[in-house]
């Protein structure tokens, strides 16, 4: 197993498909601008997507997700994930996405060898929702979509980002509503992601809050990691209701145990969720240098020292380190 050079091992590949969305969220593509998205031609092909995957698999990685942007906007996904799923040492594939589309490919998606879904819904208030995806859908819609997933048999986490003054006032009714539904709900701290989401530390609930406020209407306690490296601090319910969970980028960072890293939809590979700039496979897969790209990307994992939320919390918490970074919906989540 290939480790960097906070000896990190390599696990997990996030695989963008597509930079495009039908959202517009606040914290991540806010409604305000216009965007400019990948042609076609930019984007990795499921082949060549696979073939990265192969790699990274020697390298170490067991567990596959695929992100976008919204993913099922990228046509036949299914097809990929077929694909991905036939690739000897992935044991893990998984998807994170918004759930509007999700309904009609469903079965195609668990035919194809999808594991279990990751659902995003930020809030179960129609007005606030609304604003929050800036495109006036109703939550509704998200919850059929994981009322959907699971009568299929799909496995289903819900993640919900938490602001001071958006959503906050509703922690209670999330965590109340999915632990009656059996879904692990995840509480993810406001954090920097790019350049276009306003980002201070004012509007950060910090997960020790989350936990203070939840632990007043369900009384509940930490539990350990299913694995080394897990991003999100798990807490079961004392009543034996499920359980929920945390990620605390911004005032518990987990830099030391992340073993992730992430494809991009036009073919560069990042080595941190904050990262200014990515690695280019895209041209060495279309020159057909294969043995190349695999010492490439051997050589990127073992000098790589990213911390960035590491740093942030120690140097400028108020602030974020001040750098350019990718934006969210070019590598996901």
């Amino acid at each position: 197993m290939v480790t960097d050079m906070l000896n990190r091992p390599i696990r997990d590949l996030r695989i963008s498909v597509t930079d495009r969305c039908n959202f517009r969220c606040s914290y991540c593509m806010p409604n305000d601008r216009e965007y400019s998205f990948l042609q076609r031609k930019e984007l990795l092909t499921f082949e060549e997507i696979t073939a990265v995957t192969e790699l990274f698999v020697e390298m170490g990685v067991s567990k596959i997700r695929l992100t976008g942007g919204e993913p099922l906007l990228r046509r036949d996904l299914p097809v990929l994930v077929e694909m991905l799923a036939n690739v000897s040492g992935v044991k893990d594939i998984a998807l994170t996405t918004n759930g509007f589309l999700l309904k009609n490919h469903l079965q195609s998606l668990k035919n194809a060898g999808l594991g279990r879904l990751t659902i995003s819904l930020d809030s179960l208030d129609p007005a606030t929702f609304a604003r929050l995806n800036g495109k006036a859908v109703h939550p509704q819609r998200v919850l059929d979509a994981i009322s959907d997933s699971t009568a299929l048999g799909l496995p289903v986490k819900i993640n919900t980002v938490v602001q001071r003054g958006v959503n906050d006032g509703e922690i209670p009714a999330l965590a109340a509503l999915f632990r009656e539904r059996g879904h692990i709900l995840r509480f993810i701290e406001f954090m920097d992601v790019g350049n276009l989401n306003r980002w201070n530390l004012e509007r950060v609930v910090p997960s020790s809050e989350i936990v203070d406020l939840l632990n007043e209407h369900y009384p509940c306690e930490p539990v350990d990691p299913h694995y080394p490296g897990e991003v999100a601090r798990r807490y079961r319910y004392l009543d034996g209701k499920g359980e929920f969970g945390l990620i605390s980028s911004v005032t518990q960072p987990f830099c030391g145990a992340c073993s992730r890293a992430r494809l991009s939809a036009d073919g560069e590979i990042f080595t941190c969720l904050f990262a200014s700039k990515g690695w280019d496979v895209k041209t060495l897969l279309r020159q057909g240098g294969k043995d190349e790209l695999k010492q490439g990307l051997t050589k990127l994992w073992k000098l790589r020292e990213d911390r960035y939320s590491q740093l942030r919390h120690e140097l400028k918490p108020e602030e974020g380190v001040r750098a350019e970074k990718v934006e969210m919906f070019k590598i996901g989540g």
